[in-house]
């Protein structure tokens, strides 16, 4: 009797930042379903959570045949990279800059599918520099020629999510959260492990398409910051603020922890109910049933975006 043959492994796929949030589930996805992965950082000389499997490469914006060279061979490429704000010369101009080099060096590679991580409610007439970045982006993605996938998530939440996590922390630290204005705009998170498997269900197909990724639950703020410190048996009192009064307060408290709480661009975009969708949703975990299975790990610490990448 003849012997069975090895199945044969499956494409190679790119990430950018497998080693952080998102990426990191989606690399484990993927190598889980018999794909070879490689990621591309900005920092390269961090450990490997996957301890060799996924091959690293830099970004080399600045040196476009390497970035190709990084990428020959791959079939499909996730794309999240991108600035939260800007800091020093990370600014979203250069982000967007950087990402067409990507777009171009992926097509020139060989690249025939990109898997493109945008923001809900992007627009090229927005005033703010994050959701005029995001539309510019995906207009690039559309007229490149590769067959792409755009997904438009919220709020991603998870363990090592910055919002979330922080939201408990504050509510376990005092005794009082400052809300901005009147509370009521709403936000739609979905799950990191959801946001995941539409990612690398959207690897497989080779349908141009634009996906809004939301969660099955719409809070209001105040509902937010009220289901979390419940969840952590705490019940700061809800301070309501003006915005710009909020603002000071927010960054006073990042002077201290050494970080950038939010910026004003998030509260404008947040008060403005940038952060939900009209259209069906794409993940079904609910955040509601989450935070009190994670309750005890849930902002225990705090979680800091300049410490993760600067």
């Amino acid at each position: 009797m003849p012997q069975a043959q090895p199945e044969r492994s499956k494409d190679t796929v790119v990430i950018t930042g497998a080693f952080s949030y998102t990426g990191r589930y989606v690399a484990q996805i993927l190598l889980r379903s018999g794909y070879q992965v490689r990621t591309l950082t900005s920092h390269p000389n961090r450990p490997n959570p996957f301890k060799g499997t996924v091959e690293v490469f830099p970004f080399n914006f600045e040196e476009p045949e390497k970035l190709r060279t990084s990428l020959r061979g791959a079939s499909a490429l996730v794309n999240s990279y991108w600035v939260r704000f800007n800091h020093g010369k990370s600014t979203f101009e250069a982000a967007v800059k950087n990402t067409r080099v990507l777009i171009t060096a992926a097509r020139e590679a060989g690249i025939k599918r990109v898997v493109h991580v945008s923001i809900a409610n992007p627009s090229i007439e927005s005033p703010l520099g994050y959701y005029r970045g995001k539309a510019q982006l995906e207009r690039e993605i559309r007229e490149s020629g590769l067959s792409h996938a755009i997904l438009r998530p919220t709020v991603i939440f998870g363990l090592e999510d910055v919002l979330i996590n922080n939201i408990a922390w504050f509510a376990r630290h005092f005794p009082v959260f400052v809300v901005p204005g009147n509370g009521r705009y709403k936000i739609q998170p979905i799950f990191v492990g959801d946001m995941a498997e539409l990612i690398a269900a959207l690897i497989e197909r080779n349908d141009n398409c634009v996906l809004d990724a939301v969660g099955p639950e719409t809070f209001t703020f105040d509902e937010l910051v009220t289901l979390i410190s419940k969840a952590v048996d705490r019940q700061p009192r809800l301070f309501h603020l003006p915005a710009a009064v909020a603002y000071l307060t927010t960054r006073l408290a990042g002077f201290f922890v050494h970080d950038v709480v939010l910026t004003w661009q998030e509260y404008r975009g947040l008060m403005s109910n940038l952060l939900v969708s009209d259209r069906e949703p794409a993940g079904e975990t609910l955040l509601s049933r989450w935070v009190y299975e994670n309750r005890s790990r849930l902002g225990v610490q705090y979680a800091s975006e300049v410490a993760r990448h600067f």
